[in-house]
């Protein structure tokens, strides 16, 4: 078993190299048959193996039966660029994945020499997205760590200087050199005359990204087997972890003295914001295309993409889903309805597969994505492909996401606020018997003056895996990214009631807008960041409550966007970083911490103690137990319901039906203060890098 799971790993490495050749840094060779060459190889592939194997440690391969036929996924070329976005693409990917999870539970053998002969013969990103989707929905390859998605394919993370430098260090350090880090640029798409690029340290984050990337790796929207999709209130996580995106991003707008982002709803507008994102595919050898300013939509005519859209049509799903947002009903392809929830809504909009009636609400969240990553080449007459907004592994790094993104929330807002959502009583707000007294943050230094610090730090991450045809051996490159100071969270609470357990929820929002004024009620709920969520005991009478920031519901260990597998997986100790699996999808640990500014920006400290026979979620018996600590607020929890009945945001999500602002809203279980966020303008090495 312990091979097979090794072998199984070996699959993410270098992944444009032929399978004839060794994998890994202990340079293993898979001992292919025939049927595991693709016609390039077919003549002397056998013998290419052969002399890699001589002196080398082997993986033999099962002979497969029956050969997967892929007649879809083969017809994209090794050489293009994929997204899951583009409805030719979903249909490839659901093929692909039909095949891996065919293969029955506990054959690994068999299932191993499937994904081989599926490498060997499909374009490289387009296995990857299906093998770890693969990897995660099998009951057999749950100890299968997927790789960090920047280690796999860095041309998505770095510039394309990086290379030529990267096959260099590798060259001289196999003879000796030391391996030095490759500097990445903090400034390498833009400069500050781009009023956007204020935001390039948030937007290019290598963490948030894969966070992005590993959310739809969990939460696909597209598959023939309908439970792939159809997990607990999978619709409202959409919607709830791009409301937060937005809320997060809007707040680091505020610190870097820019108004909230303006959301995109005319589709006949231009698009001011220009951007040039500087990355070359190493798939392809094609750069993304930058997208100049000013461009606007066209009707999309790609059939080979399966793209013949109008912006009519766009517009129709719009008024559609406007129709349903307005009268809470839903119109069903029979022609009854059904009352219109959150989480049905989130399905409609993206659209997923669970999405009520696709042909009359269409689909308008991923369109829109195409629509702007086309801009450049509508018709395919210049035969050119998607730029990054298009391509959901990097498409947070464009300004137009969050535009987009904004307008996406509002539609859903527009549902919270509408008079089909009913607002919370007192009583599904109050928690009897329980006050909080009083809640602070202290920092590692010991004070207990409600201050977070920020600083930058520069960490480095091994990129070789994806260093094609190059020398063997990790090549580190050195991000420059946003970061905290640890702190807790200390919460006073008195108890008249007998023992009980309750839900801790706390929340951060910038105490004034972009006019520098105090904020009503119905707009800072959704700038309301959560920052933790989790259930205690509490004991009749008084009550301290302690949390550290590293324990956060949200995020993922640091470890896990900033690691060297090869060592972690060596070291018995570091086995619960090395898993990247379900455990993989979580907010970056360094981004929990808005930026804030340097003189202290001023945000509202909410915490809330919930009741918990309220929140609480009966789980279903048998499932397997839980192999890490989850980031369950953006992720939930695999094969689990999610861990909280209350709605997702709960109690931001909905307008209040008497509050004006935020003071008003505040009862006994809850506490509202301020908290100063410093930014610490300064750059320090993370001691956790590579000792050279």
């Amino acid at each position: 078993m312990a091979s097979i799971v090794a072998a199984l790993k070996l699959l993410f490495d270098r992944p444009n190299e032929p399978m004839v050749s060794p994998k890994g840094d202990n340079e293993v060779v898979f001992q292919l048959t025939e049927q595991h060459l693709d016609d390039k190889y077919k003549s002397n592939g056998i013998e290419i193996n052969n002399r890699f194997g001589k002196d080398k440690p082997l993986i033999p391969l099962k002979e497969l039966k029956r050969l997967p036929q892929f007649p879809k996924a083969k017809r994209l070329p090794s050489d293009a660029d994929f997204s899951i976005l583009l409805p030719a693409h979903q249909e490839m990917a659901d093929e692909v994945i039909d095949a891996l999870l065919a293969v029955p539970e506990n054959q690994l053998p068999e299932f191993l020499s499937t994904c081989v002969y599926a490498r060997v013969n499909l374009n490289p990103q387009l296995f990857n997205y299906c093998y770890s989707v693969a990897l995660l929905h099998r009951k057999d390859t749950k100890n299968v760590p997927l790789q960090n998605f920047a280690e796999t394919f860095p041309s998505k993370f770095v510039d394309s200087k990086f290379f030529s430098q990267a096959r260099e260090s590798a060259a001289l350090a196999k003879q000796g050199a030391p391996r030095v880090p490759i500097i990445i640029p903090r400034d390498f798409t833009a400069n500050d005359l781009d009023i956007e690029h204020r935001l390039a340290y948030w937007r290019e984050d290598i963490g948030i990204n894969l966070h992005h990337w590993h959310w739809h790796l969990v939460y696909p929207f597209s598959a023939t087997k309908r439970e792939i999709v159809a997990k607990d209130r999978r619709g409202e996580l959409f919607f709830y972890m791009h409301q937060q995106v937005i809320a997060r991003y809007n707040t680091e707008r505020l610190a870097n003295q820019l108004a909230r982002v303006k959301k995109f709803s005319d589709f006949t507008e231009s698009t001011p914001e220009p951007y040039y994102p500087k990355l070359d595919s190493l798939t392809s050898s094609r750069s993304y295309p930058p997208r100049q300013a000013n461009m606007r939509w066209s009707d999309l005519n790609r059939p080979v993409d399966g793209l013949v859209v109008k912006i009519s049509d766009m517009n129709r799903w719009k008024r559609n889903l406007e129709e349903a947002i307005a009268t809470g009903m839903v119109k069903l392809p029979n022609g009854s309805t059904q009352p219109l929830d959150i989480d049905t809504l989130g399905n409609m909009v993206e659209a997923s597969i669970l999405s009520p009636n696709r042909d009359y609400y269409g689909t308008l969240h991923n369109n829109g994505h195409s629509f702007a990553g086309y801009l450049h080449d509508p018709d395919h007459r210049y035969l050119e492909s998607f730029n990054v907004i298009a391509d959901e592994a990097v498409n947070m790094r464009d300004p137009f996401f969050y535009r987009w993104h904004a307008f996406i929330d509002d539609l859903f807002q527009k549902f919270k606020e509408s008079n089909n959502v009913r607002r919370y009583t007192r009583s599904e707000l109050e928690n009897p018997g329980v006050k909080v007294t009083n809640a602070r943050i202290v920092n590692s230094n010991g004070a207990a003056d409600n201050t977070l610090n920020t600083y930058w730090m520069q960490s480095d991450v091994d990129l070789s895996r994806g260093l094609d045809f190059s020398d063997r051996g990790p090549v580190y490159a050195r991000f420059t990214h946003l970061n905290y100071r640890p702190f807790r969270y200390v919460i006073d609470v008195d108890n008249t009631g007998s023992a009980r357990r309750t839900t801790v929820r706390i929340f951060i929002a910038p105490k004034f807008d972009e006019r520098g004024l105090p904020w009503i009620l119905s707009d800072q709920r959704k700038m309301f960041i959560e920052m933790d969520r989790f259930v205690v005991p509490l004991n009749a009478g008084r009550n301290t409550i302690t949390r550290e920031s590293t324990e956060s519901s949200l995020t993922i260990p640091f470890e896990q966007t900033f690691r060297d597998l090869s060592s972690q997986g060596s070291d018995p100790r570091r086995e619960d970083l090395a898993s990247f699996n379900f455990c993989g999808c979580g907010w970056p640990q360094h981004m929990l911490v808005p930026r804030g500014t340097e003189s202290g920006m001023l945000f509202d400290f909410f915490v809330m103690l919930s009741n918990y026979e309220q929140d609480a979620i009966t789980q279903p018996e048998g499932v397997a137990p839980l192999t890490c600590t989850e980031a369950s607020s953006f992720c939930g929890l695999k094969d689990r319901l999610y861990p909280d009945k209350r709605n997702m945001g709960f109690p931001f999500d909905i307008p209040s039906s008497s509050a004006a602002n935020i003071q008003d809203f505040i009862l006994p279980n809850m506490f509202l203060a301020d908290v100063s966020i410093r930014l610490q303008n300064t750059v320090e090495i993370n001691p956790r890098n590579a000792k050279n």
